[in-house]
């Protein structure tokens, strides 16, 4: 027999008047998965919501995180900044550093050339002194001791290369003598030549020019002792004095070749 709209509104009609029989029908209607369905709906709303908090939690998380980002990278902006700072001012005490020492090799440059001058004044006033007292500084070693003027020595230089004595270039080293002394030997009253070669503190340089200008003096045929003279002489000089038999005369003392001063 079919089942007819009347049947059906019937059937309305009794559900409603018993609701339990409704599910009773569905589980006839109905395949199981359909009826699973509304407890699934449930479980996926509750997996939702909690999906939704740990997003919150995650959301919360990342918004810390990016936070404490901003913070860093202001932090390392900040760090930057005084790196840059600290640069621009190392650049600028680097360029003082340059100007000050710039300043101190031109200060040490004069202060050379300063006591290069000062050096040149005092054994230019020492030669002098040597020159003008030539009796008292030399007057142990000769008898009637005259300091040759530069006149004097010119003109018997001009006559040993006239001679053949000497040759220009040898007169001009001999002219370039700081001193050139004449006088008597002391005992038997020989004419004698001092060649001497004054400076403050008498070098190796000094017994060698003496000993060298003494030489070429010789050769005019009257004896001629070198000799150096100053406030001191360093050892090395005082040992190559010995070697080319060359006078020392520190500060008016005499000490004649072979003696230590």
């Amino acid at each position: 027999m079919a089942f007819t709209v009347s049947d059906f509104r019937d059937l309305i009609q009794l559900l409603e008047q018993h609701p339990d029989w409704r599910t009773e029908l569905r589980r006839w209607v109905l395949t199981e998965e359909l009826l699973a369905l509304p407890q699934m709906m449930r479980e996926l709303v509750a997996v939702q919501g909690r999906t939704e908090e740990r997003m919150g939690q995650l959301t919360a998380r990342v918004d810390g995180l990016t936070q404490q980002m901003a913070q860093l990278t202001s932090r390392v902006d900040s760090l930057t900044q005084g790196v840059i700072d600290l640069t621009q001012q190392m650049q600028q005490l680097t360029r003082r550093m340059d100007d000050l020492t710039q300043r101190l090799v031109e200060m040490a440059d004069m202060q050379l050339r300063m006591g290069r001058d000062l050096e040149y004044l005092k054994g230019h006033d020492l030669e002098r002194r040597y020159r003008e007292r030539a009796p008292a500084y030399f007057g142990r070693l000769l008898r009637r001791v005259h300091a040759l003027s530069n006149d004097e020595l010119l003109t018997l230089l001009d006559t040993a290369v006239g001679q053949g004595q000497l040759s220009e270039d040898e007169a001009d080293e001999i002219l370039q003598a700081d001193v050139v002394v004449r006088g008597r030997h002391r005992e038997d009253g020989t004419a004698i030549y001092l060649v001497v070669e004054v400076s403050w503190g008498v070098g190796l340089s000094d017994v060698q020019r003496a000993a060298e200008r003494a030489t070429l003096l010789a050769r005019l045929g009257t004896p001629t002792l070198p000799v150096v003279a100053g406030f001191w002489v360093i050892p090395e000089a005082q040992e190559s004095a010995q070697s080319f038999q060359v006078w020392q005369v520190t500060d008016g003392r005499v000490t004649p070749p072979g003696v230590r001063g």
